[in-house]
């Protein structure tokens, strides 16, 4: 069993997170690593939890989501309510990055048409104190 189990250094290295954000996890109860003493021993079970969150995180689920979403896998009907809410928020996330792009790329279009009408602005102002001298 040993071998299944990690150290906080070793889950740190393994997933490029820090100790901090582990304990973090744990006083949030997204992870429950084994305590001898001040040491943390991480399961197996804890490593498949941080995958989890890390991937959840990264597309956007708040913290509180993927809690629920973990909770749903002890409910005994072969993870069918886990993955039918997963892709339920899911797709809700996917519908909100996309709005962002939208929105993002119109931002970046307008912040270009701005930035040509400042050049054309500063060259003229140039060209004119050029004249004047």
């Amino acid at each position: 069993m040993t071998e299944e189990l990690m150290t906080i250094r070793e889950m740190c290295e393994a997933y490029d997170v820090t100790p901090r954000t582990l304990r973090f996890y744990e006083a949030k109860e997204l992870l429950f690593p084994i305590r001898e003493g001040q040491k943390r021993l991480f399961t197996k079970r804890d490593r498949a939890r941080l995958k989890l969150i890390l991937r959840g995180k990264r597309f956007g689920f708040s913290l509180e989501e993927i809690r629920q979403l973990l909770d749903l896998y002890h409910t005994g009907d072969q993870q069918l309510t886990q993955l039918t809410r997963t892709y339920e928020i899911a797709c809700e996330r996917l519908r909100d990055m996309e709005a962002r792009r939208e929105e993002l790329t119109q931002a970046i279009e307008d912040l270009k048409e701005q930035l040509k009408w400042g050049e054309q602005v500063i060259a003229s102002m140039k060209e004119k104190k050029k004249a004047a001298e």
